[in-house]
């Protein structure tokens, strides 16, 4: 891998955009490895590999010791070629040297030693000359040390002093005549044993361990580079549209941050063996050693320490990188193998309602039929296999949706197409087959009347009139001849109409042919049956011979049955049964209830117990009410400042008492000092409830800010809820549950009372002081509605401004909205905007607040909501269209004549209309003052009203004006 040197501007600026770009898409775990990564990249421009020839030329060396005005010391050590060293290589060495330091801590003054105690004056005036051009820091003092021999000295002497004023022009330069001069600046601890210290520096091993900590500075920035890398492949790569390829895929990527994890593990090792190797050995011969070595090392272990946390950040960025990227491609496999499963389910559906469409024609033969209902038959059987699948991949959907699978409101439609299919099919098929069986049964009197036809032929065919001479015979035949036409007689009267009302079938024009074929025979062997019956009468009453008809033999004889349909005497006859069956049932269900209820006495005597169990319960649960407050504000809050217990608890939460506790002791000043007192008055007179409760609605306003507290207590008790000091209060009070359960205490006791309104006003219906009670109920229900409504009000975020200025509000729910401009401009993000925002709308007196939910993790997240502002819109500026095409559920807000519309839609219609039927209300009241107003303006008026400005361009009563013609154009529509 090569190593990148210095990054171009124009890099840098693309870098820059490609982290925005990646953090748009992908989030904050990728643009945390990168920023990661970005922190590995900054390095030194110079490395020992560099110049480590020019290190070896002993032109300086850093030995890591300090003045004592704890400035870093570059020594220049006796040289006599240092003349001979271009100013270029001194400046290469002084720039690592310094940036090395400047690494190892924030001081960056700088202190040089230059030894030339064996050197000449020009020698020396060359050095100061060349490191005055090279320096690149902030050079805080030079000590000579000048040449030793007497001529040198002297020359010294005196050129320092003619050009001492350039000299300290460029570099605070001190002449030194001797190694002991040294130490009035800088501790022998702090120098090399050449200058006569104690320090102890090896300049090679000085410079295989720099060169050391530069290698694996390298390592570590081609690490993050591969990191970085691999994180880019991640982000931008596009995935296929097959599962197969998108498994291989996700293999392939897994074993590739198994290796980068190996790789990071060994670059880690090989950084804490560094750091092993720069560990001073803590032993009793080697601690003067390890003192003066200490500072010597404490920079280059705090680079290793440095690269090393830089190194776990990275990994650490990459892993939560990694699980989330993990985590977002199996619920990606995961949703494209629903989608198959779905899919393939659609289409199964969907081959068995089109089979099941083949079969609504209705011709054809009794046989035919049977056939048709076989096969739905067997189309069931595989509907149920299939509706089994829907029920599995509906429940694989759900586990998708519980595990908070990204695509969340595409598998909750997925599941909801496929229960509405699933739904279809077996709807499609339960009609199918009541269809087809009404058809056969159809088809079955068809037959029978054809069966009565053949019977008639027959018997027609063997009543020959030589074989009836005597009277018991005519008799007989004329009896025969009366059961076969009672029997026939169903066949003959229903017409077409009526048999399709009857079994709420469409007759086919080939069943309507061949039923009227039916009735015009059996009408035709009814008529010459009728006629033989006048010969039978005659035969029987004067014994004269009659005529005989001739009537052609049937071909099938079959024995008579009993006709398909019964007649309408007997329907009667069966429904006045079940009515005399209920009757009876009823006669003696109340027989039995009779006997088994009290007298009208005993009944009122029972409801007075039950009203005054009632009662009983509500005094006797708001003592022990009153007594529990009593008990957490003794046992817990006045604990709280209480000298003994300050020990067991934080000093910060001895500040948080008001909020932990909110105002719980005003709420057990009211029940014990008032309302408590007040309910024990009424133990012998239950009529007084209502009025009890009645005269101090205001004050369980108190009930409003304690809720309004609730969350932030509950915040307060999570994080100090292990303190010893509530161990210790729930100790001494010998109390089961903790102190989170008497905090829920008042909430639970502002929604019991409305039950026991409830219970007590069930037992006294027309009874003394029931009104004041049913006042007294929707009292306290109001009051919920106020404290719930005040909840959800204080987790609006981001509004400018004090909402209760708005009013009273009315109600509040989830929509989905568009919105679109009906008047000017259209914005293309507006116009293109299909899918809906989902927005949480507050409706007050004075105005509509559209705001957005947020989802937030954690527990209590459910009870307690959050919402961000997003809009409002003022109610005196706003018009309303009920009906929305396309959707009986949507209806449209507009604003500001039209020039903003919001189309909302309502999760039902039931929603919709309350919506809009409160808006209506406010709209109908702004119209009445408008009116009022305006008759008031009709009014004499004083001199300095008729000059007053007027306060609204927009006429009110043209905006009603039109909201009504668009609630009539859509009427119309």
């Amino acid at each position: 891998m090569q190593i990148a040197q210095t990054v171009p501007l124009q890099v840098d600026m693309a870098m820059a955009l490609q982290r925005v770009r990646i953090e748009e898409k992908y989030g904050k775990s990728y643009l945390c490895l990168l920023q990661a990564v970005f922190v590995a990249e900054t390095e030194l421009l110079l490395r020992v590999k560099d110049i480590s020839h020019f290190l070896m030329q002993d032109i300086a060396f850093l030995s890591g010791g300090r003045g004592k005005d704890n400035a870093w010391i570059i020594t220049f050590p006796e040289n006599c070629n240092f003349r001979c060293i271009p100013e270029e290589v001194i400046a290469k060495v002084l720039t690592y040297l310094t940036s090395i330091a400047r690494q190892n801590g924030s001081d960056s003054r700088f202190t040089i030693i230059l030894d030339r105690r064996l050197d000449t004056w020009s020698s020396l005036k060359i050095s100061l000359q060349k490191i005055s051009a090279s320096f690149p820091g902030n050079l805080h003092l030079v000590l000579v040390l000048r040449p030793t021999s007497f001529l040198q000295r002297t020359f010294t002497d005196i050129g320092f002093r003619f050009s001492q004023e350039d000299f300290m022009l460029k570099l605070p330069v001190v002449m030194l005549s001797s190694v002991s001069d040294l130490l009035a600046y800088i501790d022998d601890k702090q120098l090399t044993p050449e200058l006569g210290g104690t320090l102890q520096y090896c300049h090679s091993e000085w410079i295989i361990f720099r060169n050391a900590i530069e290698n694996f500075a390298l390592t570590v920035k081609e690490m993050a580079q591969m990191l970085q890398s691999f994180g880019t492949e991640l982000a931008e790569t596009e995935l296929p549209d097959d599962i197969p390829s998108i498994e291989e895929i996700l293999a392939i990527r897994a074993e590739r941050y198994h290796l980068l994890k190996n790789d990071i593990t060994a670059v880690t090792k090989e950084g804490k063996i560094l750091l092993t190797n720069l560990e001073v050995p803590d032993t009793g011969e080697a601690v003067s050693s390890s003192i003066e070595r200490h500072q010597q090392i404490n920079g280059d272990w705090q680079t290793i320490n440095k690269l090393l946390a830089q190194v776990h950040d990275m990994e650490t960025a990459f892993d939560g990188f990694w699980e989330k990227h993990q985590l977002k491609m199996e619920q990606y496999l995961q949703l494209w193998k629903f989608e198959q499963d779905f899919q393939e389910l659609v289409t199964e559906v969907e081959l068995l309602l089109n089979q099941q469409a083949e079969l609504d024609d209705v011709t054809g033969n009794i046989a035919q039929v049977k056939q048709k209902i076989k096969k739905l038959e067997n189309l069931d059987e595989k509907s149920q296999d299939l509706l089994t699948k829907a029920r599995f991949v509906i429940l694989h959907g759900h586990r998708l949706a519980a595990n908070h699978h990204y695509a969340l409101d595409l598998i909750c439609q997925r599941c909801n197409e496929l229960r509405y299919l699933s739904d279809i099919l077996v709807n499609e098929i339960k009609a199918k087959r009541i269809q087809l069986s009404r058809t056969f049964k159809m088809h079955k009197l068809l037959q029978q009347a054809r069966q009565c036809c053949d019977e008639g032929e027959c018997l027609l065919a063997n009543q020959e009139m030589d074989k009836f001479q005597s009277k018991e015979d005519a008799q007989k035949a004329l009896q025969d001849i009366e059961n076969f036409l009672e029997m026939a007689l169903p066949f003959i009267n229903y017409d077409a109409e009526t048999l399709q009302y009857e079994f709420d079938v469409m007759l086919s024009p080939e069943l309507k042919v061949q039923m009227q074929t039916v009735q015009l025979k059996l009408e035709n062997i009814r008529t010459i049956f009728e006629n033989q019956q006048a010969g039978f009468r005659n035969l029987r009453d004067k014994h004269v011979r009659p005529i005989q008809f001739v009537v052609p033999a049937s071909e099938n004889l079959i024995r008579a049955r009993a006709p398909f349909f019964p007649t309408k005497h007997g329907k009667k006859t069966w429904r006045q049964n079940q009515s005399n069956l209920k009757i009876e049932v009823v006669h003696d269900c109340q027989e039995k209830r009779s006997s088994a209820q009290p007298s009208s006495l005993d009944n009122d005597n029972s409801l007075d117990v039950l009203k005054n169990h009632v009662l009983n319960e509500l005094i006797q649960t708001e003592r022990v009410y009153v007594r529990e407050l009593f008990t957490v504000l003794l046992g817990y809050r006045a604990e709280m400042d209480n000298p003994e217990m300050f020990d067991l608890m934080p000093p910060v939460l001895r500040n948080k008492k008001d909020v932990l506790f909110g105002n719980m002791a005003e709420i057990y000043e009211f029940h014990n000092n008032i309302f408590m007192s007040s309910l024990e008055n009424c133990s012998d007179a239950p009529e007084r409830v209502g009025p009890c409760f009645l005269e101090r609605k205001d004050d369980f306003q108190i009930y409003a800010k304690y809720c309004q507290n609730k969350p932030r207590s509950e915040i307060i008790w999570k994080k100090y809820s292990e303190c010893a000091f509530f161990q210790e209060c729930q100790r001494k009070l010998k109390h089961r549950l903790g102190l989170d359960s008497y905090l829920l205490k008042p909430v639970q006791r502002i929604t019991k009372y409305q039950l026991l309104l409830k219970e007590l006003l069930k037992y006294s219906k027309d009874c003394e002081g029931s009104t004041q009670l049913k006042e007294a109920l929707d009292t306290m229900l109001d009051l919920l509605k106020s404290v719930n409504d005040s909840m959800h009000q204080i987790a609006i975020n981001g509004y400018i401004g004090n909402l209760n200025e708005l009013g009273k509000m009315i109600m509040h729910g989830g929509f989905s909205v568009w919105i679109g401009h009906k008047k000017g401009a259209t914005k293309m993000k507006d116009f293109a905007r299909f899918k809906p925002m989902q927005r949480h709308l507050f409706l007050y007196e004075k105005a509509v607040v559209f705001c957005k939910r947020r989802t937030e993790s954690g527990e209590g997240s459910d009870r307690y909501p959050s919402y961000s502002f997003k809009h409002c819109l003022k109610m005196d500026e706003v018009g309303i269209t009920e009906y929305v095409k396309g959707d009986n559920r949507k209806f449209e807000i507009w604003y500001g004549g039209k020039e903003e519309v919001y189309i909302i839609q309502a999760p039902n219609v039931d929603v919709k209309m309350s919506w809009l039927k409160e808006i209506r209300n406010i709209l109908l009241k702004q119209q009445e003052l408008m009116t009022v107003k305006k008759r008031k303006q009709q009014e004499p008026i004083t001199e300095q009203e008729r000059l007053s400005p007027q306060q609204s361009d927009e006429d009110p009563c043209q905006r009603w004006l039109s909201y009504f013609d668009e609630a009539a154009m859509s009427n119309s529509k």
